[in-house]
């Protein structure tokens, strides 16, 4: 690892390159009305349509399933007692219901992500070299179409369906990557944390939205809306792309030259000039990349256990309705959107004002991991206490928030010039959890009791534990020398 730099130099030369200099200085330009902030929330837009695809369907299989099939698949009767709810309209009985055994579901809900692993590294490199915006474009188009075709698919058979998940994921794998690609020519130093955090929080919102969307719709309608509603939403967001976005802010139609001069001057000491050239001997031995991998890995597997299986508990123990289910499972959202904004403006100012990236990123990371694996294991022994449950994994998720400024845009730290390569590979660590989480737990839960949840609980704690204490001793917050251009490499 010596040939392309040591991983652990000290934090304490932390600003952005262009600050080391007078000659590097540059005026900022104003936030309102801008290029970068209509890319961030157009941005947010595109993650509001990703999660919205990706989530809707944990609300629908509450719907999707016949409840006067084998009790051991417990859907008929919740452990604790039932909460009262108005009569369903008679006319929304007219889609298909299926026997699928809690195994099958784990399957089914667990498969979106085996096709998402597939598409992250190459997300990262095709953005990199031919531009993020079109790739970025058509992988959620694609999603949306399969969306489109989900009701048919499940009308074929587990199998279709579960292959037609696969499809999305491939789809939606590269968008992450892509975003972080243009991010990485598109975002100042001293902005990142604001504009990541706006685009990102799309996904937050998407979960808040469509969860309880998707109740009222399986309420009012039946279940096979929910993919046509939330696919059309996906149309509009693509024209909406194909019509205002830009690669770069050099080839934007409607930059201001102040800004355009802003983003680049402040990028230039920090990009790579070499297109070409891929340091993967120096990226796979980052130490620091790899602290980002344990912690994210380690925050997806609280996130996506209770992404995909937060309704089938909210029905199955606390005993809520379909129409409750989707409004209760969007709170813990609502909470971590909401400290994810928040926590992005604090951080940023931390980083101008008093601590280095590195302090902030950790400390971040620290409170958005530890805080939720505490919660999260208090819900479980929360019993049939409704407001305590509900209160307990709300706090969770809002705590998780807060790792949006941490170690999930580190990568833009340690190594802009790749930033869509490396979240690539740590978003295709970051996904097995998705892959096996739910299956685990669902296997764990056949008998859907307490006892058995509590250890779906603990299991995510601990693993969200180990990240923390991980990324803490193990992340940097310094571009990393195998990152900056080959000029500077050397005489910085």
């Amino acid at each position: 690892m010596d040939q392309y730099g040591t991983d652990t130099e000290v934090d304490e030369p932390d600003k952005p390159l262009l600050h080391r200099g007078k000659d590097d200085r540059v005026q900022r330009a104003p936030a309102c009305g801008s290029a970068r902030y209509s890319l961030a929330f157009l941005s947010c837009y595109g993650f509001f349509v990703v999660y919205a695809l990706r989530v809707n369907l944990s609300v629908a299989m509450v719907d999707m399933l016949n409840s006067t099939h084998n009790p051991s698949t417990n859907h008929s009767v919740s452990l604790c007692p039932a909460h009262a709810s108005p009569a369903r309209p008679k006319h929304n009985h007219t889609a298909s219901v299926y026997d699928w055994d809690s195994e099958t579901q784990g399957w089914i809900l667990g498969s979106f992500f085996y096709g998402y692993i597939l598409t992250q590294v190459p997300g990262g490199y095709l953005a990199r070299r031919f531009g993020a915006k079109w790739l970025m474009g058509f992988g959620i188009l694609s999603t949306v179409v399969f969306t489109l075709l989900t009701p048919a698919a499940a009308d074929l058979g587990a199998g279709y369906l579960i292959g037609v998940r696969v499809l999305e994921g491939i789809g939606e794998g590269i968008t992450f990557p892509a975003m972080y690609a243009m991010w990485a020519v598109w975002a100042p130093p001293m902005e990142r944390s604001r504009l990541l955090t706006i685009s990102y929080t799309g996904a937050q919102l998407g979960t808040v939205i469509s969860l309880p969307l998707s109740g009222e719709i399986c309420f009012y309608l039946d279940w096979t809306y929910v993919f046509y509603v939330f696919g059309a939403v996906g149309l509009v967001w693509f024209v909406l792309w194909a019509a205002l976005v830009s690669n770069n802010p050099n080839t934007h139609p409607r930059i201001s030259e102040r800004e355009r001069l802003y983003i680049t001057t402040s990028l230039k000491n920090e990009l790579s000039t070499s297109a070409g050239h891929i340091p993967w001997g120096a990226i796979v031995t980052s130490g620091p990349l790899w602290a980002i991998v344990v912690a994210h890995f380690s925050y997806n597997w609280t996130f996506y256990t209770l992404l995909t299986l937060l309704p089938t508990y909210m029905s199955d123990i606390l005993g809520f309705s379909i129409q409750q289910n989707g409004v209760l499972s969007a709170l813990p959202y609502i909470g971590c959107a909401v400290l994810a904004v928040l926590g992005g403006q604090l951080a940023d100012y931390l980083r101008e004002t008093c601590l280095s990236t590195a302090t902030v990123r950790k400390a971040f990371s620290l409170v958005g991991m530890v805080g939720p694996a505490v919660f999260l294991v208090a819900a479980g022994f929360t019993g049939c206490n409704y407001v305590l449950a509900v209160t307990f994994l709300t706090i969770s998720s809002s705590l998780g928030g807060l790792s949006a400024s941490g170690f999930n845009i580190n990568h833009l730290d340690i190594a802009p010039s790749y930033a869509g390569i490396l979240l690539g590979i740590t978003n295709s660590f970051a996904t097995i959890p998705g892959m096996v989480g739910p299956v685990i737990a669902r296997a764990l839960t056949k008998h859907n009791t307490l006892e058995e949840w509590q250890t779906v609980f603990y299991i995510s704690a601990g693993i969200n534990l180990f990240g923390a204490i991980f990324y803490t001793l193990f992340g940097r917050g310094t571009v990393q020398p195998w990152a900056v251009p080959r000029s500077y490499a050397h005489g910085d």
